[in-house]
């Protein structure tokens, strides 16, 4: 059994095609621009089999015909050994299997046998500076970035998903210097660089979190477009 926080039955930016999409509960991270902090808790969320959710999958099955199954969250690689369950179970029913992470919790000794059944990772980056990582969620980068490289050694196709952040992360040379790190994973399938917003600023309010960046703006297509330039020319500058 696994700890589930929601359901999206039609998610269609959450990896190719339209996808059925599982929000894991729980994540050890303290991201100041998450919009989901009511993942964050282990002790919230439903518990549900991984029979059940497949079984809900295939009552809609046609949906999914060039998409597959999701899991986001939260981190859903605090719940490995379900997850594990879950696109084992998807596989033998032919489904496409796409797993949404921060990659914190590596290494972790069931990720082979994870990969084994996962056919694309989303891996987001939130900062490519390990102090400024710390401060804006809490943790080092340095699993993460292991986590990518570890993902290039076995050559799982990745997208990096990167939230440009005003006053933090949209900032020439750090937007370069990740591109660069990019730029060394030849398993990359695609970049997705997410303009931040506000949006979930709500949530901190009925929670009664305190939401550390209410005061920075939302970052506009405009500035969205200029910092994906940046990152493709560090990406090319790698190659220099």
């Amino acid at each position: 059994m696994g700890k589930i926080h929601s359901i999206e039955t039609f998610g269609t930016v959450d990896g190719p095609g339209v996808r059925f999409v599982v929000f894991f509960q729980g994540c050890p991270m303290r991201c100041a621009y998450c919009h989901n902090p009511d993942t964050w808790e282990m002790d919230g969320g439903t518990e549900v089999s991984a029979e059940e959710l497949i079984a809900r999958l295939n009552r809609n099955r046609a949906f999914y015909k060039t998409g597959g199954i999701t899991a986001t969250g939260g981190e859903p690689l605090l719940q490995i050994d379900f997850l594990i369950e879950l696109f084992e179970l998807a596989k033998k029913e032919g489904i496409n299997t796409c797993l949404d992470t921060s990659g914190i919790l590596f290494p972790l000794e069931q990720i082979d046998r994870l990969l084994a059944v996962t056919d694309l990772v989303m891996l987001d980056i939130k900062h490519i500076r390990d102090e400024e990582h710390r401060a804006l969620t809490g943790h080092s980068n340095a699993n993460v970035l292991a986590f990518a490289r570890y993902l290039a050694e076995k050559n799982i196709p990745v997208r990096i998903r990167h939230v440009v952040v005003p006053g933090i992360t949209f900032e020439e040379r750090k937007l370069i210097e990740l591109g660069r790190f990019i730029g060394t994973l030849p398993n990359l399938e695609k970049l997705e660089v997410l303009p931040y917003h506000s949006m979930g600023k709500v949530k901190y309010d009925s929670l009664g979190i305190d939401y550390r960046l209410k005061d920075t703006p939302q970052l506009t297509k405009a500035e969205a477009k200029e910092a994906e330039k940046l990152i493709y020319r560090g990406m090319r500058e790698k190659d220099e």
